[in-house]
């Protein structure tokens, strides 16, 4: 695949940012948040999230749990996580600063695009949600059913994959790009559903107290931990200033 066809490579740049969405650019989960309150609630996704991190069951079967157990219309859904769910509280400037400096911004999400859109647009407005590439599951109908009505959505997942949403799948071909063509890759993630993505950038964020600093941790996986957006763009900041290395950044659990 060449880099024609990558959409962050439109502006040639030396350093691309993927970054998971629920948790990492958001301070809760909206699919947890969901879950909890309008669905099975959270002893069950919690155990759900535990047997993914271990390995006992894919992501894609125990989410798709999660959301069939939600019966809310959908706008209904929208609008209490519209009411509930706060952004990170140092995303507003890492995003300005990252389209100011041409380090293009790729959302890679297991969850669902019209939440994040409805999010983004909220927090940074229409116009900067837009600008932003998301690459995630989606929603759709119910036979017979609209959307906004009581059991009348469902989660139609991105891929085939146990992940429903393989992120590496949208990584690896600008990981795969020539050398001298390919820019510095980076990922910030928080949870189980970041596990796809983990091994596949340069440098890898992972929220503090989170499962995927556990499964790096498992894994040997390099990785650098964050508590919010303001860590790691001072620390984007500098690599791409060239003040410091991308593997002297890999430091592990601070």
């Amino acid at each position: 695949m060449g880099s024609t066809a990558l959409p962050a490579m439109r502006t040639a740049p030396k350093f691309i940012f993927f970054t998971d969405f629920d948790g990492t650019i958001t301070q809760q989960d909206s699919n947890d948040f969901i879950t909890d309150n309008l669905g099975y609630g959270a002893g069950l996704r919690k155990m759900g999230n535990g047997d993914v991190l271990f390995g006992r069951r894919d992501f894609r079967d125990s989410f798709q749990e999660m959301m069939d157990s939600i019966q809310a219309p959908f706008d209904q859904c929208i609008d209490t996580l519209l009411q509930n769910i706060t952004l990170d509280a140092g995303f507003k400037e890492f995003f300005y600063w990252a389209r100011d400096s041409n380090v293009p911004i790729v959302v890679l999400s297991g969850g669902m695009e019209p939440i994040i859109r409805a999010l983004l647009a909220h927090f940074l407005g229409q116009d900067e949600a837009n600008s932003l590439q998301i690459v995630s599951n989606n929603v759709a109908a119910r036979a017979g059913k609209s959307i906004n009505e009581e059991g009348g959505w469902q989660i139609v997942f991105h891929d085939a994959s146990g992940f429903g949403h393989d992120k590496s799948l949208e990584i690896r071909p600008y990981a795969n790009l020539p050398e001298g063509e390919r820019p510095v890759l980076f990922y910030a993630g928080d949870g189980v559903s970041d596990l796809s993505a983990a091994k596949e950038t340069d440098l890898l964020f992972a929220k503090a107290g989170r499962d995927l600093v556990t499964y790096c941790e498992n894994e040997n996986v390099p990785f650098t931990t964050f508590e919010d957006f303001s860590e790691i763009h001072a620390i984007v900041e500098d690599i791409v200033a060239g003040k410091i290395k991308v593997k002297d950044a890999a430091t592990g659990r601070k």
